[in-house]
């Protein structure tokens, strides 16, 4: 009580003290929001032209052609067109384009965890194939376009994925059945008229259908970033009050490094120690994926992101903003950045085999120190946006 009186009299002698100090209207943000839009096109363009190469990939196998050798380069070129789309997934969580509830096509393109039995044959007792699935049964799908297994994605069930990244990974890769690798689908499967197996012709038809339908996608999404364009969502984003625009990419770098990358996508297979909890569990590129989302939001903190043809965008950044108001927090929060990183790299793979044993276990120490150190950041990022004066809510 006594200290309120004393702030209260210290007051009087000026008028201004009974009216709140402004608020600082972040009128340098707008160069920030510019070049934020910047980065995201060319995620997106990279992400875009990693599908036009796997497409390139898959080609040979979609029409016919396979053995050993092709099928190992679609994989790589699956591997490859992931990075790019990683990164950008610090822009999702506050309704962007890419998770916009009507429109946003996220749920076609990275969602996950997949039912394998939903759109393929699963192994079962003594490594006997089950032919279910939507390759396998015409009734289900009676034609195997891209519109049709387009229209049977998560019916039924958030897991009955027929479409995405995860649904190409696994007709590439099959079922990881494997404690020290990835799964390892034969070749023989698009094999035309192979004996060994079934349904190869509407297998192949699938994966084609599959592929196509993520590059367009990409492209819708990509797209709504485009510079240049009247009416798309960059054009809206980079016209908003500058603390609503600073709010939202505050939004999407705290709810992908903590509910999303610490929460669902590190510490739910870390609880229960099930290989079908983790992101690319197919590939065993696990890893990968949690190191490219967390680079994903230094870039946007940072305000630069390197394409795949290794040139650099850059420009103003959230860095600048924080830096002008509190160095020291920004000097704390790219140390931690930079920690996160590194406690990714340290986690031994794969993954699906660091989550098992006792806590005590190298691999269980390492993920729960990633885990934490995304946690840490997260609650920094809230700091940040106090600093900057914006309101967030980054539990959801």
């Amino acid at each position: 009580m006594h200290r309120f009186v004393i702030r209260a009299l210290a007051c009087l002698p000026l008028a201004a003290c009974s009216h709140p100090a402004p608020v600082d209207p972040l009128t340098d943000a707008p160069p920030v929001l510019a070049n934020y839009a910047e980065m995201l096109f060319a995620e997106y363009s990279d992400a875009v032209t990693g599908v036009d190469d796997l497409q390139g990939a898959l080609a040979p196998i979609t029409t016919g052609t396979a053995d050993q050798a092709l099928l190992e380069s679609a994989r790589e070129a699956w591997i490859a067109s992931r990075p790019a789309y990683l990164q950008s997934e610090a822009a999702r969580f506050y309704g962007g384009p890419i998770d916009d509830p009507d429109t946003g096509p996220e749920g076609r393109i990275n969602a996950w965890p997949l039912d394998e039995a939903y759109v393929d044959y699963v192994l079962g007792a003594g490594g006997v194939p089950s032919y279910g699935g939507l390759v396998n049964d015409p009734t289900l799908l009676p034609e195997v376009t891209e519109q049709a297994i387009a229209s049977l994605n998560e019916v039924g069930s958030e897991e009955n994925l027929s479409l995405g990244y995860h649904a190409i990974e696994f007709l590439l890769w099959g079922q990881d059945l494997s404690a020290t690798g990835s799964g390892d689908r034969p070749f023989t499967d698009y094999v035309i008229g192979d004996a060994a197996g079934m349904n190869q012709d509407r297998r192949r038809l699938y994966l084609g259908a599959a592929a196509v339908a993520l590059g367009e996608d990409l492209v819708f999404v990509r797209d709504a970033w485009a510079p240049g364009v009247a009416e798309n969502y960059r054009a809206e984003f980079v016209a908003l009050p500058p603390r609503e625009g600073v709010r939202r990419i505050i939004v999407g770098m705290g709810r992908l490094s903590g509910g999303e990358l610490a929460g669902q996508r590190m510490g739910v297979a870390y609880n229960t120690k099930d290989q079908n909890d983790e992101h690319s569990c197919f590939s065993d590129t696990t890893l990968q994926d949690q190191y490219h989302d967390a680079l994903g939001i230094q870039n946007v903190y940072l305000g630069r992101y390197v394409r795949t043809d290794g040139t650099m965008v850059s420009g103003a950044s959230l860095s600048d903003l924080v830096r002008a108001r509190d160095p020291a927090l920004d000097t704390r929060f790219r140390a931690e950045l930079w920690a996160s990183l590194d406690a990714i790299q340290a986690i031994p793979g794969p993954f699906d085999q660091a989550i098992l044993g006792a806590d005590s276990a190298p691999g269980r120490v390492a993920i729960l120190a990633a885990i934490n150190a995304l946690h840490r950041q997260t609650d920094t990022i809230s700091e940040i946006a106090r600093v900057l004066g914006v309101v967030v809510n980054l539990e959801d």
